[in-house]
């Protein structure tokens, strides 16, 4: 008798054990009864961690404690906040938080120094805390679709960012910091409230994609036709009535493009003073022949 009470008693504190602490019911079905670690997948370079389009209104605890994930994708939820135990997770090299709710970024996502991609598109952002910029690893960074209208100064020490998008945003100019990102290859900066581009922008001497669609924007600054990497220049739905001379400069430039997504010079939807609507018909080797015709003659 007092061995199989022993027995019971045994099997009931191992079950106790096995139990932990309880979590949330929205948690649990998450988790559907396995280990948090059980759903990171490791692949050849990253291991990572997937909870897009769960509903969820707030972040899992459980996510906090997951210290070795590098990818983690959170986007497509209703997130509302992400607190500052976010800096725990420092081995962070690809965040995905588009697609959700936010209103701000805590301080704390500057201890993620090891962080190259960040996705904070389509939330509710009107600011970006000035500590994203201890990530001096960023390469990727993307905030479209909120409702910022400037950046942080210190946003000139993210000297690794090659990719940048602002588009749809509030900004009425485009930030001084940006102009000091010399690895800059892409900027996305269409469907602002742009109504111009400084002279400082010839400082981006690595820009190949360079889009400034749907803005008030009135004329292209000449010190642009000096960026000679630029393959992509999308100044379509703007106010431009005159482009520079010395766009011609822009060799890269290989034609007229109207697809969105082709290389090349975009500039319709402009009300461009007469010749240049029936010049640009002609295509960009009749546009940067009568350019080059007007510079010489002026």
């Amino acid at each position: 008798m007092g061995t199989e009470h022993s027995k019971n008693e045994e099997q009931r504190s191992m079950v106790f054990l096995r139990k932990g602490p309880k979590l949330p019911a929205w948690e649990d079905a998450l988790l559907a009864g396995r280990e948090p670690k059980s759903l990171l997948k490791r692949g050849l370079r990253y291991v990572s961690l997937s909870l897009i389009m769960k509903g969820m209104t707030s972040t899992p605890d459980f996510l906090w404690g997951l210290r070795e994930v590098q990818k983690l994708n959170l986007s497509r939820n209703q997130l509302v906040v992400i607190p500052p135990s976010l800096g725990k997770l420092d081995r962070l090299v690809v965040l995905n938080l588009g697609g959700n709710c936010l209103k701000c970024l805590p301080k704390e996502i500057g201890l993620l120094r090891n962080l190259k991609v960040l996705f904070v598109n389509m939330n509710c952002l009107k600011e970006v805390p000035a500590e994203l910029s201890l990530c001096r690893k960023l390469e990727v960074l993307s905030l479209s679709h909120n409702c910022i209208s400037q950046l942080p100064l210190s946003f000139t020490d993210l000297t690794s960012l090659r990719k940048l998008n602002l588009s749809n945003n509030h900004f009425v100019q485009i930030p001084l910091c940006i102009f000091t990102l010399r690895s800059l290859d892409f900027l996305h900066l269409g469907s602002n409230k742009l109504e111009n581009i400084a002279e400082s922008i010839q400082y981006l001497v690595n820009l190949q994609i360079f889009i400034v669609e749907n803005n008030n924007i009135r004329s292209l600054p000449r010190s642009l036709c000096y960026i000679s990497t630029l393959e992509l220049l999308n100044a379509d739905y703007n106010a431009i009535q005159t482009l520079p001379d010395e766009l011609y400069l822009l060799r890269r430039l290989r034609r007229i493009a109207w697809n969105p997504m082709d290389k090349g010079l975009h500039i319709a939807h402009n009300p461009l003073a007469r010749p240049l609507p029936e010049v640009v018909e002609g295509g960009l080797d009749a546009l940067f022949s009568y350019l080059r015709d007007k510079k010489e003659h002026n």
